[in-house]
């Protein structure tokens, strides 16, 4: 017997990149009351680590619950990178209607019509809020008709598009039935999801299943499972058994030590849940994504949406420069290979493997984004270590034919710009499949494109935008390999003997091409200081002093000029290196390097 819980509310925020998700949430807790009237509280307040915060994207899902009256809704804010749509997948498991969040200037971009299009096939109830009204180019009668296109163009329902609209500026803290009203709180948005999101289903006095959609880790309890109860209710120290849809055989016993209920912010110690809560629970050491709890007597799976494969893979391996162990508080292999597995925890789309050697580990992700996220929490946690160059994963076909993961690529860019980037991307074996006006004097360009196409452009496509386009990708699956692709025209600078840069070295070697290091900076032989226009690799000396003699030359002692040098981030050197070169990453600093230092050993190798 299906009982409606009329006092909850479960719904997630979807939306692309960057279009308010989480700006949205932290409005919804200071009206629900969650703070007091005189709590300081910090902008997006739902990322919880120092990257989401700097970066300004959301990487895990993160569940609050809020009171609407007597109403409590549960929310989930969800990642809009296509890097972790892995995440958003799984997650709508776990609620029963969405609010998709589309910026009132930019309208629905390639994410919006990827986490739509998921909703839409879990058969979700969707309220459609235009954000970020307050705009001064906002267009929100045009964003409307191209949502209600894209709800066409992915099949919706008539119902679906008959979808309840409200205007909101998160940042305002302000929610409209009609961007001409007045407002100065975002009671349109409760109600909105008061009558339109269903309230769950489920009996609670049927066997229990609850389905886990998100993992969450703690030093000190372990592994946290999250996820709805789909039927029965869910007691402390109760006995049940976890059984998972894909692995049939699996069926352990356990025993629920912890159980926790959301409450804004914060986790509430609860003995039981009942049908239709979003709960948490510990105390089961091997839990998984996508397990199922049930009672011992029926052990009734629930399906669920399998994990999303990785598509590129690097190695992480000890560093082992001359600079080695100087920097870093982790460098040892132990070290490594207990961070990797201990983030296997809770990052499901990462795959970790040994190789051949003790002092490399292979680490797979979804994209460039999702590794580089990994990369920089390792090294902010005091770890020093390697990664080579990012490799697609291929895979065979039936008759031995090798396929490779591709992308559709969205470029929005300046009309003077379009010319450059069809030119790159076709190099990159990327084929323009359409191509419209997005706006006065810009283009919409859409590609479909080899992964390995994609890895090291991004630097370059921004470069050649002059820092105006905007790329974004969605994967789309495998297809036979396209050929080989000739990446980087340019050729590396390399340190010629260690030591520390002086300003006449670098003078001497600044008309070369572009230097990657200042005066003053430690460097050491096959270390890559710079990068060479012409192509090919050419060894220089930037440590060396000017020879004293005691004659002087009129002009000798005008000042050397340094052009400044180009730092690299973290990405743009991944971006950077070949597959001869690797990226040494320490807590304080980013180099790169030739896989092997010595000038003879790497010329016998080369050749």
């Amino acid at each position: 017997m299906d009982i409606k819980k009329e006092n909850i509310r479960n719904v997630a925020i979807i939306a692309h990149v960057d279009h308010g998700k989480t700006t949205l949430v932290d409005s919804l807790l200071k009206q629900s009351g969650v703070f007091r009237q005189n709590q300081v509280v910090r902008e997006r307040v739902m990322d919880s680590n120092d990257i989401e915060r700097e970066r300004g994207i959301t990487i895990l899902s993160k569940n609050t619950a809020i009171m609407y009256g007597d109403t409590k809704i549960n929310i989930v804010d969800t990642p809009g990178h296509a890097d972790f749509g892995g995440e958003v997948e799984r997650v709508l498991k776990m609620v029963d209607g969405v609010i998709l969040v589309v910026d009132a200037f930019e309208g629905p971009m390639p994410q919006t019509k990827f986490v739509l299009k998921k909703a839409l096939d879990l058969d979700l109830a969707t309220i459609l809020c235009i954000n970020k009204i307050d705009r001064p180019d906002a267009r929100c009668r045009e964003v409307v008709d191209e949502v209600l296109e894209l709800l066409m163009d992915l099949g919706a329902s008539d119902e679906q598009i008959d979808s309840p609209l409200v205007y909101t500026s998160a940042k305002a803290g302000i929610a409209l039935y009609d961007p001409e009203d007045d407002g100065n709180d975002m009671v349109p948005l409760f109600e909105t999801i008061r009558s339109h999101i269903p309230a769950p289903g489920g009996d609670e006095h049927a066997p229990l299943q609850l389905l886990i959609s998100t993992i969450d880790y703690n030093e000190y309890v372990g592994r946290i499972g999250i996820g709805k109860i789909d039927n029965g209710t869910i007691r402390v120290n109760g006995e049940n058994t976890v059984v998972n849809h894909h692995e049939p055989d699996k069926v352990s016993k356990v025993k629920i030590t912890k159980l926790y209920e959301y409450e804004g912010l914060s986790k509430l110690d609860t003995m039981s849940a009942s049908a239709g809560e979003i709960v948490a629970v510990s105390g089961i050491a091997d839990l998984k994504i996508g397990d199922t709890i049930c009672d011992i007597d029926s052990p009734l799976p629930i399906p669920f949406v399998k994990i999303s494969e990785p598509t590129i893979s690097m190695n992480f391996m000890v560093n082992d420069s001359p600079l080695a162990g100087k920097e870093g508080k982790y460098v040892t292999s132990r070290h490594i290979r207990d961070r990797l597995f201990k983030e296997l925890n809770t990052d499901v789309s990462l795959r970790v493997e040994e190789t051949d050697s003790t002092d490399s580990f292979k680490v797979s992700g979804r994209g460039e984004l999702h590794l580089s996220v990994l990369i920089e929490n390792m090294r902010r946690e005091g770890y020093e270590f390697a990664v080579s160059k990012a490799q697609v994963i291929y895979k065979e076909d039936e008759k031995g034919k090798r396929l490779e993961p591709v992308e559709t690529a969205f470029v929005d860019v300046d009309d003077d710009y379009t010319g450059i980037v069809i030119e790159k991307l076709s190099q990159r074996k990327g084929e323009l499949k359409n191509m419209q006006k997005a706006g006065a004097g810009a283009t919409r360009l859409e590609f479909s494109i080899p992964s390995r196409g994609l890895i090291g452009y991004r630097g370059e496509f921004l470069t050649d935008t002059k820092g105006t386009g905007i790329l974004n990708t969605l994967f789309e699956g495998y297809e036979p390999y396209k050929g080989d692709i000739a990446y980087r025209q340019t050729g590396s600078l390399i340190a010629f003997e260690p030591g520390v840069t002086v300003t006449y070295g670098l003078f001497s070697a600044q008309d070369r091409g572009t230097l990657f290091v200042g005066p003053g900076e430690q460097v050491y032989t096959g270390m890559i200081i710079g990068q060479n226009p012409k192509g090919g690799d050419i060894e220089l000396n930037v440590c060396k002093t000017k020879h004293l003699t005691n004659t002087r030359a009129s002009g000798a002692d005008e000042a050397l000029k340094l052009v400044p040098p180009r730092i690299l981030s973290l990405e743009e050197a991944l971006d950077f290196i070949e597959n001869d070169e690797l990226v040494e990453i320490t807590p304080k600093n980013i180099r790169i390097r030739k896989r092997i230092l010595d000038h003879k050993m790497r010329m016998r190798s080369g050749r």
